[in-house]
């Protein structure tokens, strides 16, 4: 009998353990982001762009900035979209996001990220590239609200 009530009370302490994360995790939120980045780049780059977050309902201009060193050269212009998650308002998808990553593009080509930022707000984009752009660099963004 000790056994099975013990078990009981370690499945209760589990599930309400559970349901606390779940209920905190809830009341995190996500929206849409669209931004055009124009870049240019030789070993140290810059790019900067605007576009658009949009949560609940309402949709915020935005503004973006980076800058990257590590092997990179060309300019493109990049269209993104994605999701920003866990966020509660949105000056939690402002700040600065960073991510390691490489890719590259002659002509067209397409783009993949995921970035966070200190806030624990997570961009999840994809992106259609124009230019001439190759890299393989540590890359920084700071996302603003206009």
């Amino acid at each position: 009998m000790n056994i099975s009530s013990s078990f009981r009370s370690l499945a209760v302490a589990v599930i309400a353990a559970g349901a606390v994360s779940a209920a905190s995790a809830a009341h995190a939120d996500s929206g849409t982001i669209r931004f055009t980045v124009y870049k240019a780049a030789f070993f140290v780059g810059g790019s900067g762009g605007e576009g658009t977050l949009t949560f609940h309902g309402r949709t915020y201009p935005i503004s973006v900035g980076a800058v990257s060193g590590g092997f990179a050269f060309g300019v493109s212009k990049t269209y993104f979209r994605g999701t920003v998650r866990h966020i509660r308002r949105v000056r939690d998808a402002t700040g600065v996001y960073g991510a390691a990553g490489g890719g590259g593009a002659l002509g067209k080509g397409a783009q993949v990220i995921v970035m966070t930022n200190d806030k624990g707000a997570q961009l999840e984009l994809t992106g259609r590239q124009v230019g001439l752009q190759v890299n393989a660099d540590l890359s920084g963004m700071a996302i603003s609200l206009k």
